[in-house]
């Protein structure tokens, strides 16, 4: 195979400012995840969006500019953010349903495979879970946590939201926004201060929905913003099949995108309250901070609202699986980089930090990226290609060129360079068959090489309406997979051809009361 060319490995990034610090061992780490969180939706992108400490944590800590979810949807993504292993590996490949569909199973699918807080955990870390598990049955705390504090789901209402509790199913009173930063917060206060922590914080927000779930507090910065930096445009064709699902929200945006951005207000407010328990403890120089979204999301970009399940064909444009993500290593980096990064690639990344060498895993399929978040240089001449995965649909990209191939439905081609809105699908173009056979051919190769046998769903039915069981219990299609009631519209947009669109016209947080709006 002809090497591919990664043309987008310039760096912008720098040592920190001032005397260089020396890296404790071993360090602390805090994940912060949000869900549905676009890469857009930061403020240096949206001078609309208020949310200082994101704003502050931004200019202390480095930027990865082309980090792309390995599933543009959150259960799929989440896995392999802890486990470095793709869907096709791992086997969730859709949201996961749970309790909520009469046949769902209390399953367990990372069960004996490796994650992060297992690592962590082996090697003398104290590890504490707050907020959205969502890859498995969260009643009980799943291996290498300590500390365990989950949704019952994976998204639903801020106010009275389905929580575990002892193993029971249970409402929680807080807004839970303020639920998941408490938590984590009595973690902190409660910690073993003689052990290095590992500590995830598992936001619900920005998700929907946006409408009477957020108290007046957030919501006030954005009273009578018509958000000018987030596109109106007309909807796409492929949105059609999924039109009842933000059909309020493409009528009348701006209710919405105000719910939206308030979310994300909540969620700064419990970042700056985490930061500043760290820095009381006098743990700040000794604490990794990283922030990311499980996956993209558009609010009306592209002519849709929604992720890779927002439309059918399930789709891989930009928004969809480029992620915000910033790592602060306070001994570390500083700046943007636009090398490409897997999010398959976090687990290896925060165990290379923390000194700890995880067992080998021949699923494992990214490569640590901590070089990079401790600002040393890396060698620019190696190929590089990041997949992403939705079911029946597989996307690589060499940073110039994106190629999307499904197992029934249309190829893309787009030329990120010369398009970067993707508007114009170049699949069909003669001029262009040597990109598109280089990165077929690299797409299939890639995956044959690093897909486990019986763990994919590139052939299975994955209709972006949710997975229900582990495809390990055998059960037939419908039982697995959650199937829309009417049978995803076969039109005329769907078909492969060359289709060139228009351009787009520190203490406990209080005051959980409900809007009244």
């Amino acid at each position: 195979m002809a090497a591919i060319d990664d043309s987008t490995d310039a760096r912008e990034t720098h040592p920190q400012d001032g005397p260089r610090l020396d890296p404790p061992q071993p360090p602390n780490v805090i994940v912060v995840l949000t869900d549905d969180q676009g890469r857009w939706a930061v403020p240096s992108r949206m001078p609309e969006l208020v949310m200082p400490h994101l704003d502050e944590l931004v200019q202390e800590s480095l930027e990865l500019d082309e980090f792309y979810c390995a599933s543009p949807v959150c259960s799929p993504a989440r896995a392999s953010l802890l486990t470095g292993r793709m869907p096709s590996a791992h086997g969730v490949h859709d949201w996961l349903v749970g309790g909520r569909h009469p046949q769902g199973r209390p399953d367990h699918f990372l069960e004996g495979q490796p994650t992060t807080p297992e690592v962590f955990a082996d090697a003398g870390y104290q590890c504490a879970m707050s907020g959205k598990w969502h890859v498995g049955d969260a009643r009980e705390t799943a291996p290498g946590f300590d500390f365990w504090y989950a949704h019952r789901f994976g998204g639903g209402p801020y106010f009275d939201a389905p929580i575990w509790h002892d193993g029971e199913a249970a409402t929680e009173p807080e807004y839970f926004t303020h639920a998941v930063t408490n938590n984590a917060l009595a973690f902190l206060s409660q910690r073993d201060r003689t052990r290095p922590f590992y500590l995830q914080v598992n936001y619900t927000a920005p998700h929907d929905p946006w409408i009477n779930n957020h108290p007046e507090k957030y919501l006030a910065p954005y009273e009578g913003c018509d958000f000018p930096s987030v596109p109106r445009e007309s909807r796409h064709p492929w949105t059609e099949p999924r039109r009842e699902d933000f059909e309020a929200a493409f009528a009348n945006p701006e209710p919405h995108l105000a719910g939206y951005c308030a979310s994300l207000t909540a969620v700064d407010e419990g970042l700056g309250l985490l930061r500043a328990t760290v820095r009381d403890q006098g743990a700040e120089n000794d604490t990794i901070v990283v922030y990311l979204s499980d996956n993209g999301f558009s609010c009306g970009h592209h002519g849709m609202w929604g992720k890779g399940n927002g439309t059918w064909p399930l789709n891989f444009w930009d928004n969809s699986v480029r992620v915000p993500f910033y790592i602060h290593v306070p001994w570390g980096g500083r700046g943007t980089s636009r090398s490409l990064v897997s999010g398959a690639s976090l687990h290896a990344t925060l165990c290379d930090l923390a000194g700890l060498t995880p067992a080998e895993d021949q699923w494992g399929v990214a490569r640590s990226v901590a070089p990079l978040a401790r600002g040393e240089e890396q060698a620019s001449d190696e190929t590089v290609v990041v997949t992403s995965e939705y079911g029946g649909a597989r996307m690589i990209t060499d940073g110039r060129w994106k190629y999307v191939h499904r197992h029934a439905g249309p190829e893309e081609l787009y030329d990120r360079h010369n398009d970067p809105g993707e508007r114009t699908n170049l699949v069909n173009d003669l001029g262009h068959r040597a990109e598109k056979d280089q990165l077929s051919t690299a797409l299939h190769d890639w995956f044959v090489a690093h897909q486990r046998d019986g763990a994919s769903g590139f052939h299975r039915p994955v209709t972006g309406r949710g997975q229900i069981n582990m495809t390990s219990r055998g059960l037939a299609p419908e039982q697995t997979y959650a199937q829309p009631a009417i049978p995803p519209n076969r039109s005329p947009e769907f078909e492969s051809r060359n289709t060139t669109l228009p351009p787009p016209a520190p203490k406990p947080i209080n005051g959980s009361a409900r809007s009244a709006t």
